[in-house]
């Protein structure tokens, strides 16, 4: 997740370039860089670090003199954050620059092409392959040259290209990542967000996927990727800056609940082969290590150990391997037993949960080997671990996890079926068919948003209720945590999460009019026990909503029910957190509370 600035136009192009980026840092923060046409050289500053780092360098430049540049902020996916793999990158001439965002899932491939020619690259990026593919077509008109590009990159991107020799044109493109073009008078913009231009104007083109487009100052044109030109759609901005940047969205919490599908294809990217295999070449963990183990411990705190919680369940029903999960600020004074044989996880966002480095540093001293799960490049857990899985969500501004967390889970689903297949312990036959249904989750959670209508208007009856209980067993125990966690976070109620089995051993006690008990149906094969279990909830005054696959037929228990397109047991997971999201959303709004700053809360704990 990372921000595009472009701009073409009698201001001074960095006057443009600067402010802008910085209205966009929230989509990226560890490096950032300019590049302005002259004409006759283009001007390349960057740096690791925040915009302020990069506005000081730009300060120190002096007067650049150009009609035309490109910024960028980056959230970096591809090598590590710091001055060479920052925005923008050239081709090896100079002649061509080029800002990036997205993944380009088959850049090793082309890469390699590059290189065979005779190709030379500084960085580690990804982007730097598309800057060397368009240097290699300086016969080509640029528009085209990008179009040629575009139909041999895979994956996700937005890009704006430059070309020394056409100073007054600015060429973006777009397939997956966002674009949009700010209209002016005698000057034009192009962003991957509105903020980036909203200062100086509201007139704005959104560029859809697979589309080129040529921003002049006076002009802007769009074609498809066969070359034929597509009449723009002319829109007006009615935003103000603070709900641009949220895209439209009252909240970034929602807006990030949005982002969802997006965040899961681009978690799956690379991963899963067309022919039904796990890739996670990038773990670079030897075979015969990976069959050595005999036993895994998932450590996390928070919303990240409910991820662990599901990890639980899928790495022990596919790969026959035993499994502990432990709160990690509890795991190193249990004193458990590791040695060379175990596998230990250590999973976080942001990296950086002191609790968790803690944990993992102790495995790693027990000599167990280690895998972090985080959604921040080069983060203390990533430099600890032997292995790194990132999450690839982007950005996360609300303090309340949301699409770290269903990335979290796919990512531990890959994980799960990627050491089944490495130890054999699953049919090459059965992966397939999983990998295709994982395929199938971002369209499925995006089934799943379109009824938030529907969500809104149940949770407006129940913002005064002050006792809830979200209920599940196996795959769907973990959901209901979560789904706790979230009500407790941001709506402030008194939320409790159970293995629904469990009630009956003293908490029913608790049950009432006026309870409300969520209760999650998902996973097969104990769904009629959960519905049992729903009805003594039910006998005893509670209102009952459940969480059912379309389809299922849950009789006349539930009060209410909210329906998730059906699925496999345990991948399930990620379409049946959706609506739980989004109720404690609704109700926390409907209370006239701030979700995107709970109370008390921190996006990163770093102390114990």
């Amino acid at each position: 997740m990372c921000g595009i600035v472009g701009y073409v136009g009698p201001r001074p192009v960095v006057d443009v370039l600067v402010p802008g980026l910085a209205h966009l840092e929230y989509r990226g923060y560890d490096s950032a860089g300019v590049a302005v046409n002259r004409g006759d050289g283009i001007d390349l500053i960057k740096t690791a670090g925040r915009i302020a780092d990069l506005a000081s360098l730009v300060e120190a430049a002096g007067d650049l003199g150009a009609v035309s540049g490109i910024g960028h902020t980056r959230w970096a996916t591809h090598g590590a954050p710091n001055t060479v793999n920052a925005h923008p990158h050239t081709d090896q001439s100079g002649e061509v620059v080029v800002v990036h965002n997205g993944i380009i899932e088959n850049w090793a491939d082309l890469k390699q092409k590059l290189v065979e020619t005779g190709h030379v690259f500084v960085s580690d990026t990804d982007t730097e392959v598309v800057a060397h593919m368009i240097g290699d077509r300086s016969h080509l008109p640029l528009a085209e040259a990008v179009r040629e590009v575009m139909r041999e990159a895979e994956g996700s991107l937005a890009l704006a290209v430059m070309r020394r020799s056409d100073p007054e044109l600015i060429v973006g493109a777009r397939r997956g990542s966002p674009l949009v073009v700010g209209r002016g008078d005698g000057e034009n913009f192009l962003a991957s967000d509105i903020p980036a231009f909203l200062e100086h104007t509201r007139e704005m083109v959104i560029i859809d996927d697979d589309r080129v487009v040529e921003v002049r100052s006076n002009s802007v044109t769009i074609f498809d990727l066969d070359g034929n030109e597509i009449e723009p759609e002319h829109r007006k901005i009615e935003w103000d800056f603070e709900a641009a940047e949220k895209g439209g969205f009252p909240t970034f919490m929602l807006k990030e609940i949005h982002e969802q599908p997006k965040a899961i294809s681009d978690t799956l990217a690379g991963r899963v082969s067309d022919s039904g295999r796990v890739l996670l070449d990038e773990l670079e963990m030897d075979a015969g290590l990976i069959r050595s183990v005999d036993k895994v411990f998932v450590v996390a705190c928070g919303t990240s150990f409910h991820a662990a919680m599901m990890a639980k369940y899928a790495i022990e029903r596919w790969t026959r391997l035993p499994v502990e999960i432990d709160i990690a600020s509890e795991f190193r004074y249990r004193d458990p037993v590791l040695d060379s044989r175990s596998l230990v996880i250590g999973i976080s966002q942001s990296g950086e949960t002191i609790d968790t480095l803690a944990a993992v540093r102790y495995a790693k001293a027990q000599g167990a080997k280690l895998i972090g799960v985080s959604n921040v490049l080069d983060s203390a857990l990533a430099r600890e671990s032997h292995a790194v899985l990132y999450t690839r969500a982007g950005l996360e501004i609300g303090v309340a996890a949301t699409k770290t967390f269903t990335t979290q889970l796919v990512a531990m689903q890959l994980l799960g079926l990627y050491l089944a297949q490495v130890r054999g312990t699953l049919d090459p036959g059965q992966i397939e068919l999983l990998v295709g249904d994982l395929q199938k989750l971002p369209e499925q959670v995006g089934t799943v948003l379109a009824a938030s209508g529907d969500i809104e208007k149940l949770s407006k009856s129940w913002a005064d209720v002050r006792d809830w209980f979200f209920l599940g067993r196996s795959g769907d125990f973990p959901v209901a945590m979560e789904g706790a966690l979230k009500l407790k976070e941001i709506a402030y109620v008194r939320a409790e999460g159970y293995a629904a089995g469990e009630m009956k051993h003293g908490p029913i006690a608790l049950i009432e009019k006026g309870v409300v008990v969520v209760g999650i149906v998902t996973d097969s094969h104990v769904r009629s026990k959960t519905l049992s279990n729903m009805e003594e909830m039910k006998a005893r005054g509670a209102t009952i909503v459940l969480v059912a696959e379309d389809g299922d037929d849950v009789g006349e228990v539930a009060h209410h029910v909210i329906r998730v397109p059906s699925g496999p047991d345990l991948l399930c997971t990620v379409t049946a957190v959706i609506p739980l999201q989004l109720l404690a959303y609704h109700v926390a709004t409907t209370r006239g509370l701030d979700v995107d700053k709970p109370r008390n809360l921190a996006k990163t704990v770093t102390v114990e």
